[in-house]
């Protein structure tokens, strides 16, 4: 269905060829908006049915308490399948630290609900197959909580800003949210627009860039720069990555057309944490609860893991 939008828009609306790189880009880029988009609002509107009793309140409280292994386990499948945007990410680590959590928990969940969402996976999994999207999934949580322990390990506390040692979260009431089907509908249907309403733009700009790669970018380019594996290509992409902001969903456009021309797999992997874990705009918000050496330590811990994760998984895909 969506191939054939594409084609209609590109080659019969447009009268555009199919053989030429303006014409494969345009139906790349309506294919694939159209399929994003769909499946954006269908899945978010139904995990928002599951999610209306969902709060990083109720989060908060059902992770103290728990032995720090549970903890961790906990925090990086809650970051995988919440919402809470980067935004959330400051109130979230007050209320932790408040809970007594320790740091290292928090940061697993930090490193996880940026690179981990369902709506990325189920995209990822819908465009290139479910292989690489449960490849992904575990590449992203062994990287969550080894970073988190390796993070932990830093002592953490000391890099902390001190206001944030004496704010108190739980001084403030927990919202009760309406767990009734119409409430569950209304807030599944706030969560379409707020979430679409959030990344639509950065849906588009991914599709437009995986667009572009997709019908301008010459396959034997591509095999003779991206496609050899040689040593530099993981760390340049991690590298690149860091300024393209994008989320998990917007990048996956790009992770596509990457693979469609033969890029290894664990480069295209590596590419895409880093665009979506390590943003510029994500450790300014960071910067608010934590002092820059603690940022350091944690774009060099995720840098590293990404590069071992590229390695990793080019080695893998030769034997595969």
């Amino acid at each position: 269905m969506f191939q054939a939008l594409g084609d209609w828009v590109a080659y019969s609306l447009l009268g555009l060829s199919p053989e030429s790189h303006l014409g494969q880009a345009v139906q790349f880029f309506v294919m694939d908006t159209a399929k994003i988009f769909f499946l954006l609002v269908v899945i978010i509107y139904v995990m928002g049915l599951l999610r209306a009793m969902v709060s990083p309140e109720r989060v908060r409280e059902y992770l103290r308490g728990k032995p720090v292994w549970l903890q961790r386990a906990l925090a990086i499948t809650l970051g995988a399948i919440t919402p809470f945007c980067s935004c959330s990410s400051i109130p979230l680590f007050i209320g932790f630290v408040e809970a007594g959590i320790p740091l290292g928990v928090t940061f697993s969940f930090l490193i996880a609900s940026p690179m981990i969402n369902e709506v990325a996976v189920v995209l990822l999994a819908t465009i290139v197959g479910w292989k690489i999207a449960v490849l992904y999934v575990i590449a992203g949580m062994v990287v969550a909580w080894f970073g988190g322990i390796i993070l932990q390990k830093m002592k953490p506390e000391r890099w902390v800003e001190e206001y944030v040692w004496k704010i108190h979260m739980g001084e403030t009431p927990a919202i009760e949210q309406d767990t009734s089907l119409a409430g569950r509908h209304r807030f599944a249907m706030q969560e379409v627009k707020e979430i679409v309403g959030r990344i639509w733009k950065w849906v588009l700009a991914g599709v437009a860039l995986g667009a572009l790669f997709h019908g301008f970018v010459p396959q034997s380019w591509v095999s003779e720069h991206l496609s050899g594996g040689d040593w530099w290509s993981v760390p340049a992409v991690v590298i690149l990555g860091v300024p393209l902001y994008s989320n998990a969903t917007g990048v996956v456009p790009v992770v596509e057309a990457l693979l469609s021309k033969g890029v290894p797999l664990g480069t295209t992997l590596a590419l895409m944490m880093s665009i979506a874990a390590l943003s510029l705009p994500e450790m300014l918000i960071l910067r608010k609860v934590i002092k820059l050496p603690l940022i350091a330590r944690f774009v060099a811990v995720l840098a590293v893991s990404f590069i071992v994760v590229g390695y990793l998984f080019n080695f893998l895909e030769h034997l595969i």
